[in-house]
């Protein structure tokens, strides 16, 4: 879809830190965008607040449960209430030009995928629809022809630095990490870490889930694979680079000695007006840098021993099939437990270990040829992480 004039948004995850920062962007350019649906979790307040401020025509909570109270704090509004995971997908399938998909967790699988379907252009924020199924996700894109915005700061980043190059002439993919709140821990206290201490991320302001994965590292293996998918650059040319203060967020070296990077600072509205304004540039509040002020920029290597998490993901990138599907699934599991007090923070990489080696064990780390697949895995892996405490 060619993307001139004005331009339809609908945002799945409106209420979250994604959500929030392209609403700032659509509100600085009025004349630019309007938003068409919004979809969020179980926060009627929030979406209905959201709802109302940008002037949606519907607005779907996922929590079936939830729709009267939805449906009362839009009253008088004119906006259409919906709820349940249907609902979601119908807001997905609303006239638009372009889809924000920052649903949260394999729930954004479905009403992403089903935009895809649609030939919708993606701004693509969720992990899972590439994590989880990232080979039928973008074999379908391909198929219809359907643009994929690449939302994320580090593969904004990539997208920016690459420049239009073919695959062929990137030596390697480098995708940067702050370290999170535990960079400098040993291992010993790094495990016993309390929910309160990984929730204190040192440079970005994000939602629960994908803070405690910016603790452990996840998040970075997470990103490798996603990465893998959007650029199609073979598994054994990607690394994570440490780099505390989240100034360049991704990297491309050529074939021919040279390195390209994306610099900004950590503000998702960066990304996000790059995605929303494509191919334009949009005018933003981030705040500019000012190199000779920062002084100088570091970078270290990751330290897998007292990241075991990173390890997981590059294996699991590494080894393809319905691996990457089983370690997201497992890492969700174990990220609620730590977050519920059921488990450890030092927990967690095991927990995904179990159940990825469980998955190899049982035959299930097979590629999963739909999404339908996809998700049957992921339902499956979450079973399976679940035996980790029997």
């Amino acid at each position: 879809m060619e993307l001139n004039g004005h331009r339809r948004l609908v945002l799945l995850g409106a209420t979250g830190s994604i959500g929030r920062s392209a609403i700032d962007i659509v509100a600085q350019a009025p004349d630019r965008f309007s938003i068409e649906a919004v979809a969020g979790g179980s926060d009627v307040e929030g979406l209905a607040r959201v709802a109302r401020e940008v002037g949606a025509k519907f607005a779907a909570i996922r929590d079936e449960s939830r729709y009267a109270d939805l449906k009362q704090a839009l009253s008088g509004s004119g906006v259409t209430a919906a709820a349940g995971p249907d609902a979601v997908v119908e807001a997905a399938l609303r006239p638009a030009d372009i889809v924000v998909g920052a649903v949260s967790g394999a729930a954004g699988v479905a009403p992403t995928y089903a935009a895809l379907q649609a030939g919708r252009t993606i701004a693509l924020a969720n992990k899972e629809c590439l994590v989880c199924a990232g080979t039928p996700f973008m074999r379908k894109a391909t198929e219809m022809k359907a643009t994929i915005l690449p939302l994320d700061s580090e593969h904004d980043a990539i997208w920016q630095a690459l420049g239009g190059a073919a695959p062929g002439e990137v030596e390697k993919m480098v995708i940067t990490a702050s370290g999170g709140p535990f960079r400098t821990w040993s291992a010993e206290a790094i495990a016993a870490a309390r929910p309160d201490q990984a929730l204190k991320h040192p440079n970005w302001s994000m939602g629960r889930k994908i803070t405690i994965d910016s603790a452990s590292m996840m998040n970075k293996g997470l990103e490798l694979i996603e990465a893998h998918h959007l650029f199609g650059v073979p598994a054994d040319r990607f690394d994570v680079l440490v780099h505390p203060q989240s100034i360049v967020h991704g990297l491309v070296h050529f074939s021919d000695g040279s390195v390209v990077a994306s610099l900004y600072a950590p503000d998702m509205r960066v990304p996000i007006a790059h995605c929303l304004g494509y191919p334009d540039r949009l005018r933003t509040n981030a705040r500019r840098l000012d190199l000779a002020a920062l002084g100088s920029l570091t970078f270290e290597a990751p330290d897998i021993a007292r990241f075991p998490a990173l390890g997981l993901a590059m294996d699991a990138l590494r080894a393809g099939g319905g691996l990457p599907t089983v370690l997201n699934a497992a890492n969700e599991v174990a990220v609620e437990a730590f977050l519920e007090g059921r488990a450890a923070f030092g927990e967690i990489p095991k927990i995904v270990g179990f159940a990825c080696e469980k998955a190899v064990r049982d035959g299930l780390a097979r590629e999963p040829a739909t999404i339908e697949d996809a998700l049957a895995v992921d339902h499956i892996a979450r079973q399976m992480s679940a035996a980790y405490w029997r």
